[in-house]
């Protein structure tokens, strides 16, 4: 019986609408070497005894140090760690160049900022198809609540933030007298019905996703650009931004040499067709507020912002 050929690409997309935390697992080689590499697969597996989950590629350098190690340990990331998240990720570098952490159990390395670590001792390790399934038992753990957690989805990294509860059909007051006069309240609402009413638009109208939409965006038409300074701006891990910018290449609007990527003639267009729509867009937001309402709204937001 034959088995459905899967598009990968098109799979991974789709696992993407499942957002993750990011975490880094960390343990030490059999020469005390600490190693270290970025997993989303993580996830409980029993409450009694406390047991985890993670799994790693078998054909990736740590992937037998993992599976031979007594102990590890999961980091799970806070918002301001996307540069350990791109860190570890990486290959052929030092990772823990520059980085703080203390010793664990075992010695294994703990790092620092993160909003919960849990040292685990190896359980088991299981087949799982071109990934080894990882169970590890918590035996000691932590948390800072005063961390907001980073969130991996749709191949871009995130953070998280309570929903406002808005549906499409009533944007009534919260009936809280503080919330609805409470900046963060507001902004977050107003950002949840852009995003709302915005991405069907660009996906329907020109097949574009928000994330290929963020990469054009940030692409100026008469110049190049090198791969970290993109990752940076658009905030995916290097790995699925190679990936995004593979689609592009394919679909003709972008050029990539080495590390640098530019716009084609193409892109060009269709970053104005795109631009076209953002701008429609927001005037119909904007369409209550005065002209001088409009400014003082993005000249205040700049400010607090610190774009100027």
């Amino acid at each position: 019986m034959s088995k459905t050929k899967f598009d990968v690409r098109d799979f991974r997309s789709a696992l993407g609408h499942f957002p993750t935390g990011v975490t880094v697992i960390t343990t030490l080689d059999k020469n005390g070497e600490s190693i270290g590499c970025t997993a989303s697969s993580f996830n409980s597996v029993s409450m009694d005894p406390p047991l985890l989950l993670w799994s790693v590629d078998k054909n990736a350098y740590s992937a037998k140090i993992f599976e031979q190690a007594e102990y590890f340990a999961i980091n799970v990331l806070s918002e301001n760690q996307v540069p350990t998240s791109n860190r570890f990720a990486g290959r052929g570098e030092d990772k823990f160049k520059d980085v703080s952490y203390t010793a664990g159990l075992g010695g294994i390395p703990l790092l620092e900022g993160c909003g919960a670590q849990f040292e685990c001792k190896t359980w088991n390790v299981y087949e799982g198809g071109d990934h080894l399934i990882i169970v590890g038992e918590v035996m000691n753990y932590s948390h800072n609540d005063s961390k907001t957690p980073l969130v991996f989805s749709r191949g871009s990294y995130a953070i998280t933030s309570q929903h406002p509860n808005l549906n499409s059909d009533s944007h009534a007051n919260s009936g809280s007298e503080f919330l609805d006069d409470f900046l963060l309240y507001l902004l977050n609402s107003t950002i949840s019905q852009y995003r709302k009413e915005l991405y069907p638009i660009l996906i329907d109208g020109c097949n574009v996703t928000p994330e290929h939409w963020r990469v054009l965006t940030i692409l100026q038409e008469s110049s190049t650009m090198d791969f970290d300074e993109l990752s940076e701006l658009v905030m995916q891990p290097p790995e699925e931004l190679k990936q995004s910018l593979a689609l592009l290449n394919e679909l003709k609007v972008i050029e990539c040499s080495e590390a640098t990527i530019r716009l084609t003639a193409k892109g060009v267009a269709l970053q104005a067709k795109l631009f076209t729509i953002a701008k429609e867009h927001e005037a119909s937001l904007l369409s209550k507020l005065s002209t001088e309402e409009i400014s003082a709204l993005k000249h205040g937001l700049k400010r607090i912002a610190g774009i100027q």
